[in-house]
């Protein structure tokens, strides 16, 4: 069972090499990393039956036993996540097949997009906070390759906003990491998790935790660290806008949830509040900022930056259940957000263009795509019996049982805002008639290939699914709730069974 964990990094790892170096064509290469994509699906539902069944699984690599070598560990929050994970990055490799260009291609395109999966790959699985790090440079990079490939001035620009705010990140990140470790003599978060209660000055420690709330806040683009995303997004071909939308924020969600559960749990109120706080704010702004575009990959961005304050309100309000609803919500975001902005590129291609007032007339022109589109939006919306939904009742249970009704109100506003950009897209681009001449931003549609409709189709069919039969992945997220919140089966699984070291024994 510890080979599934390297078999998840190492899988999209060669997958980036062998793209490479294929000496086939451009579909050729995609074909490698679907096949690569596929596997990585195939492995990492095996390691999700293991986790269900077993429990937390690690490695600790090289032998050397914990806390002092590099350890990899999957529970059912990494698990879970990883299997999302790889279902995306088959869908995002099949569609690029026909959404991204030869010269790209010929670029590196498959290297880096696999790269940056076996980064996230990594974030999820990984067992120590330097490790972490490195993950997210690996993502860094691969992201940055991806955003300035073939890249035109807007893109570039883009990629310079994206890049110095996430540079921000690290530099927060790594001071971060260095404090703590002069503290605890660890950066094992096993370890950490029992050696932090210790420290004397537990006033650092606060200092120390909000350094990791503003490092991983940008990275999730939480308020008010989120302007880099809406600026950087919409500059990129469709498929890599669905990648980043999908995964990247969330890797920085996935993180605050495993530091401030493990490393600094709930003895921190004021992080507990400030967490509730962003979560609320970010939520909001994020519908706001929706309604103030007409470009529909900037509209889709900005909900991209809402779906993020719907998971921090289940960390802030820190109880199982709300935990439990935040993982769902996040589950349901990855899926729904690729979705999205694959549908936004089969508009694009339809229409010749994402603005809306130069779009119009494709529900007459295509009926059954139109349906498509009204269903995902009815699904981030939260209309019953969708994903959104169930997402959506699991956060307003869980602040019923904490007597938050604030939260209760925020989120049925944002549920109301988030209706109003989606129905201007509906009306704009499906409902009116086409213009009768190209406006500036239009070039000549083109008709959508199978590689094209097969992952919206089938990320439509799974997200049925997901609405109309939600009970195993709410039992799933419950059971990642309770780990992360009760971790002694992680620790058990990490850390050797004799006595942690006392602090004068790591001084």
């Amino acid at each position: 069972m510890n080979g599934l964990l390297i078999c998840c990094v190492l899988i999209p790892m060669f997958t980036s090499v062998i793209s490479f170096i294929w000496p086939g064509s451009a579909r050729a290469r995609g074909m490698v990393s679907v096949a690569g994509s596929c596997l990585l699906l195939l492995v990492s539902l095996v390691q999700l039956y293991c986790v269900s069944y077993y429990g937390p699984i690690s490695n600790q690599m090289g032998g050397w036993q914990a806390p002092m070598g590099i350890t990899l560990i999957a529970d059912m929050l990494s698990a879970l996540l990883i299997v999302v994970v790889a279902i995306v990055a088959t869908s995002i490799s099949v569609f690029s097949i026909s959404d991204i260009s030869d010269e790209r291609v010929e670029g590196g395109y498959y290297t880096f997009l696999n790269m940056l999966i076996a980064g996230v790959v990594g974030a999820f699985l990984t067992g120590d906070l330097f490790n972490l790090y490195v993950w997210f440079e690996v993502m860094l990079i691969s992201s940055f390759a991806l955003l300035v490939l073939g890249g035109n001035k807007v893109q570039l620009d883009g990629a310079v906003k994206y890049v110095a705010i996430n540079l921000i990140s690290t530099v927060l990140l790594l001071t971060a990491i260095g404090l703590l470790y002069g503290l605890t003599g660890t950066l094992n978060m096993a370890d950490l998790s029992q050696r932090v209660p210790l420290v004397e000055n537990q006033s650092l420690v606060a200092v120390v935790a909000v350094f990791f709330l503003i490092a991983f806040g940008i990275k999730a683009a939480v308020f008010p660290l989120y302007f880099w995303l809406p600026a950087s997004y919409h500059t990129l071909p469709i498929s890599v806008s669905a990648l980043f939308a999908a995964l990247m924020t969330k890797v920085g969600i996935y993180a605050l949830m495993r530091v401030f559960t493990l490393v600094f749990p709930g003895e921190h109120v004021a992080i507990s509040s400030t967490l509730l706080f962003m979560g609320l704010f970010t939520m909001i702004l994020g519908v706001f900022g929706a309604m103030t575009h007409s470009d529909i990959r900037r509209i889709l961005a900005f909900h991209v930056i809402g779906s993020i304050g719907f998971m921090l309100i289940g960390l802030g309000l820190g109880s199982p259940l709300a935990m439990g609803a935040a993982i769902f919500y996040m589950v349901h975001g990855i899926l729904i957000k690729a979705l999205l902005f694959m549908i936004a590129g089969v508009i694009g291609k339809l229409g010749g263009t994402y603005e809306l007032s130069e779009l119009g007339g494709l529900y007459k022109e295509r009926p059954g795509f139109s349906m498509i589109f009204l269903f995902a939006a009815l699904a981030l919306i939260g209309i019953p019996p969708l994903s959104g939904f169930w997402a959506k009742l699991l956060i307003i249970n869980a602040s019923l049982s904490h007597e938050s009704y604030l939260v209760i109100a925020f989120v049925l506003l944002a549920s109301l805002l988030t209706f109003i950009p989606l129905v201007r897209i509906w009306s704009e681009a499906f409902w009116k008639a086409r213009p009768l001449t190209p406006g500036p931003n239009t070039r000549a549609p083109s008709t959508p290939d199978s590689f094209t409709w097969a992952p919206v189709l089938a990320l439509s069919a799974l997200m049925l699914g997901f609405g109309l039969l939600p009970g195993s992945i709410i039992d799933l997220s419950d059971t990642a709730a309770n780990s992360l919140l009760e971790p002694s089966a992680y620790l058990e699984s990490v850390l050797p069974r004799e006595p942690v070291a006392t602090m004068e024994n790591t001084q």
